[in-house]
């Protein structure tokens, strides 16, 4: 369904376990960044009305999950600390030339949030399967059906704003420049790179 063209190694999970504060502040700050994505959209393209109902939700639930994953640090007796690059999507918005015309764009931004959201989905199913901590297993597993859920919103919505064959042959390439990408991630302890 997702297409990810290199899964990621289950002992991913046992990195993530022994450091648990790492991957829950990265992931708050990865859902906030997904809110203010959404938000983007909307200001961006705020014609587009079905985009823009379609983003309203969207931020209104990423902002949701930031304040779950908060709930869990608080609980945890950690802080969320400062926000952190993450690489991976710098090296994903690679894959697209700067400066192309305004609707192009759009298409290539809908593709790289879909490919983030197969990302975290697939990744949230490792940390579903193999973390010990049984509230954090369910957790991520409420979350991953989130994530594919969002991954189906955006890869549709670049399908409807661009020529389906151009947008599927755009969408087959960058999996496979992630599954190259990827790999320098592998033994990352956040949720993506």
């Amino acid at each position: 369904m997702l297409g990810l063209k290199l899964p990621t190694d289950p002992r991913w999970a046992n990195s993530i376990e022994e450091n648990l504060e790492e991957i829950l502040v990265d992931h708050a700050y990865c859902e906030q960044k997904a809110a203010s994505t959404a938000i983007s959209f909307i200001v961006t393209y705020p014609e587009l009305s079905d985009l823009v109902t379609s983003m309203i939700s969207l931020a209104q639930e990423e902002m949701a999950h930031f304040s779950m994953v908060h709930k869990l640090i608080i609980e945890r007796n950690m802080t969320l600390g400062k926000e952190r690059v993450d690489p991976y999507v710098r090296k994903v918005l690679d894959f697209f030339p700067k400066g192309d015309h305004r609707m192009k764009r759009l298409v290539y931004r809908l593709l790289v949030a879909a490919l983030i959201e197969a990302r975290s989905c697939e990744r949230f199913k490792v940390l579903s399967q193999k973390l010990s901590d049984e509230k954090l297993k369910k957790f991520y597993e409420k979350l991953m059906i989130s994530e594919a859920s969002h991954h189906t919103l955006f890869l549709g919505l670049a399908r409807k704003y661009g020529d389906r064959n151009d947008v599927d042959k755009l969408w087959n390439s960058l999996l496979k420049y992630e599954g190259e990408i990827i790999k320098e991630f592998a033994d990352s302890d956040r949720v993506h790179g």
